[in-house]
């Protein structure tokens, strides 16, 4: 058994903005000693999170921060704004809806993603912001 760990560094917009990292995590997989086991896709970040869906504009660009605004509204009441005097506490309640992290299986060296399927990663803060993910690589 082996753990390989990698690193990836994006910028993003906030504003629940979505970013397909599929291609990247590939890279992680492919640079590595690993063909069977698992990958874990873990964001850096209580604003943030990490899934899976079809990358595509309709979904990534509106549906998804169509649904997230119905739970948490951006202009929703946050307590977490009154202690902290910032404006994002819907990103932090977004964020933990989705969850910061993913475990994908790899089988002869590749990611068992389905045809419609990337990874992506979900920025809700305010602002933009420089987000690092973290794969840790685990298998034989």
């Amino acid at each position: 058994m082996s753990v390989e760990s990698h690193a990836i560094e994006v910028e993003t917009a906030g504003h629940s903005q979505v970013l397909d990292v599929t291609e990247q995590v590939v890279q992680c997989v492919d640079g590595g000693a690993i063909s069977c086991g698992i990958a874990t896709v873990f964001v850096l970040g209580s604003t943030a999170a990490i899934t899976t869906t079809e990358f595509e504009p309709g979904l990534a660009n509106h549906d998804l921060a169509a649904a997230l605004e119905k739970v948490a509204p951006v202009s929703g009441r946050y307590l977490h704004e009154e202690t902290w005097h910032d404006d994002n506490g819907h990103a932090h309640v977004r964020a933990v809806f989705i969850g910061p992290s993913l475990t994908v299986p790899i089988v002869d060296r590749r990611l068992q993603l389905g045809t419609w399927q990337q990874i992506v990663l979900l920025d809700f803060d305010t602002r933009p912001r420089s987000r690092r993910i973290l794969v840790q690589v685990i298998g034989e």
